[in-house]
């Protein structure tokens, strides 16, 4: 019975993991996409600080306004 909480708790904190790691990088995906498209620094560091705090909402807002 212990073995299978422990291979719970350690599941949920690798998915923990996995799932920060790819928000850190769509965030700086996303802000070095920005600079690349030619918006000021600010724009990006705004759009970084929204991707680290939404993000999906946050992504899925900039891939349609970064075509703007």
């Amino acid at each position: 019975m212990e073995f299978i909480a422990l291979n719970i708790v350690l599941t949920f904190f690798i998915i923990s993991i996995v799932l920060f790691i790819i928000n850190i990088l769509t965030s700086v995906w996303a802000y070095r996409d920005s600079l690349r498209k030619g918006k000021s620094k600010e724009y990006a560091i705004l759009i970084l600080v929204a991707t680290i705090f939404f993000p999906i909402l946050g992504i899925i807002i900039y891939l349609i306004i970064r075509n703007d």
